[in-house]
C-alpha cells in the first residue's frame, strides 16, 4: 500500500516543517500552496515535498480535489499545516498495510485540539473526528468552505489522534474568524440561504449554548468559555455578512 500525503498551505512557515517531517513515512508528500508570501514553499521543497502553486479563490474543496488529481498513490492522507501526525497514529496506519485495509474505502481520524496552549477535552473540539485517509478513487471533496470528503463505501475510525495546534494567540484567531466568515457567507448565499435579524440573534446564541452547555465546554474552564464565545462569534459574523450582502443586492 502506497500513501500520498496532501497539505494545503498559505503562509505557514511557522508550522510547515513540523507538519511535513511527521509525514516522511508516506511515499509522496504534496503541498498545494495558495501563493504564500513567506518561505512556506521553500521549506516544503527542502523537506522533499512536491509543491504546486494554486490560488484558493475561496474554494477549499476545489483545492483539495486538485491535490487528489496530483496524487499518484492508491491511498491519500489529508493533513492541515497546523496539524501533526502523532507517532502512535503513524504506526497504526503502517500496521494496516495488509489485506484488512481493503475492506474499507476510508478512515476517520480523531483530532486532539490545542487552543491557546491548552488541550480541549469537551465542547465541539473535544469530540472531533474527520475523514482524512481514503482510497483515491472512492471520495471527492464537496462544499467551498467547511468542506467535507464525500466517500463511497465502508468507513472505520482509527484509534489514535492527530494533534491540532490551533491559533496560538487571539489576534491570529480573530483574523481567521474574519476570513472564514467571509467565505461562509458567500457559500450560504450560493446555496440560496438568506439571513435576517432572527437568525443573526438566535443562531450564534444557540451555537454557544450547544457548545458550552450541552457538549460540556464549561469543563475546559476559561479556555472552554473563550472557545465557545469565538465559535459563536463566527456564526454571528457569517450571518451578519450574509445579511449585508443581501442589502447590496
Amino acid at each position: 500500500m502506497k500513501i500520498s500525503a496532501i497539505v494545503l498551505t498559505k503562509n505557514e512557515e511557522d508550522n510547515i516543517e513540523k507538519c511535513l517531517k511527521r509525514l516522511t513515512f508516506c511515499d509522496e508528500i504534496i503541498v498545494i500552496d495558495d501563493n504564500s508570501t513567506d518561505d512556506t514553499a521553500v521549506l516544503a521543497k527542502n523537506i522533499g515535498a512536491k509543491v504546486y502553486s494554486r490560488s484558493l479563490n475561496g474554494d477549499f474543496a476545489s483545492q483539495r480535489n486538485f491535490g487528489l488529481e496530483k496524487a499518484k498513490s492508491e491511498w491519500v492522507l489529508f493533513i492541515d499545516a497546523d496539524e501533526i501526525v502523532t507517532p502512535s497514529l503513524r504506526e497504526e496506519i503502517k500496521q494496516m498495510w495488509n489485506e484488512q485495509i481493503y475492506k474499507y474505502s476510508g478512515f476517520y481520524i480523531k483530532r486532539q485540539d490545542f487552543f491557546l496552549g491548552k488541550t480541549l477535552k469537551y465542547g465541539e473540539a473535544g469530540n472531533i473526528k474527520l475523514l482524512r485517509f481514503a482510497r483515491k478513487g472512492k471520495a471527492r471533496w464537496k462544499r467551498k468552505v467547511h468542506e467535507y470528503w464525500d466517500i463511497d463505501g465502508k468507513t472505520k475510525t482509527l484509534e489514535n489522534p492527530l494533534v491540532h495546534n490551533s491559533h496560538p494567540n487571539l489576534k491570529q484567531l480573530i483574523n481567521s474568524l474574519d476570513s472564514w466568515s467571509n467565505l461562509h457567507a458567500l457559500e450560504n448565499k450560493s446555496e440560496g440561504k438568506s439571513s435576517n435579524l432572527l437568525k443573526i440573534i438566535t443562531f450564534p446564541s444557540a451555537h454557544f449554548v450547544k457548545n458550552y452547555f450541552f457538549k460540556k465546554g464549561f469543563l475546559d474552564g476559561v479556555h472552554g468559555f473563550t472557545f465557545a464565545i469565538f465559535i459563536s462569534f463566527h456564526s454571528f459574523l457569517s450571518w451578519s455578512k450574509l445579511w449585508l450582502n443581501q442589502k447590496k443586492d
